[in-house]
């Protein structure tokens, strides 16, 4: 019986979280903002390519905004406001994930009629987040060649789940004797219709194919 009532409220959950995905998204719709959810592991990258990308914006004239997502600390939200843009700290505890209802908070603080684009960073790690979309209109996930060349096949359900994945720090994978060919081979399997970018983002290697990927 207990495994009934754990199923039951586990699906009701996930249910909840849904509901208040499909708010986000469509306030996000209601003031013509595209967001990207971006997922992966500590260490992977993803708060520096969200810095790179709003600087590219900002050389266009769009205006960004960041939620930036840990279990503790505000280190990332500290380097998305030196970019000058707004951004929300959400520190989420003992949750290795951000869900609906956090994002839908944080949304209050920004100042949405000012926006063109909101980046999400999610908690650092390739497992909880899956099943808690946010609202957003795109999924990225991030990986990066220091992570192994098995993290695709150990992780596949949010590679499985995600519009584009980025395979990072391809500039160190020969120290780390690792073949990002392995990566994108696996990544292809599990996700066929999936956009697929070898980046080394402090070079700036691989920023334009991103960028196109995600129509910025």
């Amino acid at each position: 019986m207990h495994k009934v009532v754990t199923v039951e409220m586990g699906k009701d959950i996930l249910s909840e979280n849904r509901h208040l995905a499909d708010h986000n998204r469509a306030l996000l719709d209601e003031h013509h903002i595209r967001a990207f959810d971006f997922l992966g592991a500590i260490g992977s990258g993803k708060t520096l390519i969200i810095e790179k990308l709003v600087d590219h914006l900002k050389s266009k004239g769009k205006r960004a905004a960041a939620i930036a997502g840990d279990v503790s600390g505000d280190d990332d939200y500290q380097r998305f406001v030196s970019h000058g843009i707004p951004a929300a700290n959400i520190n989420t505890g003992k949750e290795c994930h951000l869900d609906a209802h956090l994002v839908d908070h944080a949304l209050e603080d920004l100042p949405l009629e000012k926006l063109d684009y909101l980046f999400i960073e999610n908690v650092g790690n390739l497992v909880c987040p899956v099943d808690f979309p946010v609202g957003s209109h795109e999924r990225v996930v991030v990986i990066s060649v220091t992570e192994g060349d098995d993290m695709v096949r150990k992780h596949p359900a949010i590679f499985a789940f995600s519009d584009v994945i980025v395979i990072n720090k391809v500039d160190l994978a020969e120290v780390m004797g690792v073949d990002p060919k392995i990566l994108e081979r696996d990544a292809k399997r599990i996700n066929p219709g999936a956009r697929i970018i070898k980046m080394d983002t402090r070079r700036g290697n691989g920023m334009d194919e991103l960028v196109s990927a995600l129509g910025l």
